[in-house]
């Protein structure tokens, strides 16, 4: 089951970070690309402003 789990947050993680990194350009950010796509679990949780840019790269908008 623990396997199970990890390998289900795993593949979350890297579905967030590729679609993120793919929608990078859509963001107001212009720096930072790999540090912002790499941390995305981190910054989502503690930053307002990203989650807002997290939303734009992936929806978009």
């Amino acid at each position: 089951m623990t396997t199970l789990l990890t390998l289900l947050l795993l593949v979350g993680y890297g579905i967030g970070a590729w679609r993120f990194w793919q929608g990078f350009h859509r963001t107001s950010f212009s720096q930072g690309k790999l540090q912002l796509t790499l941390l995305w679990p981190v910054f989502l949780i503690g930053s307002k402003s990203y989650r807002q840019n997290f939303s734009k790269a992936l929806k978009g908008s």
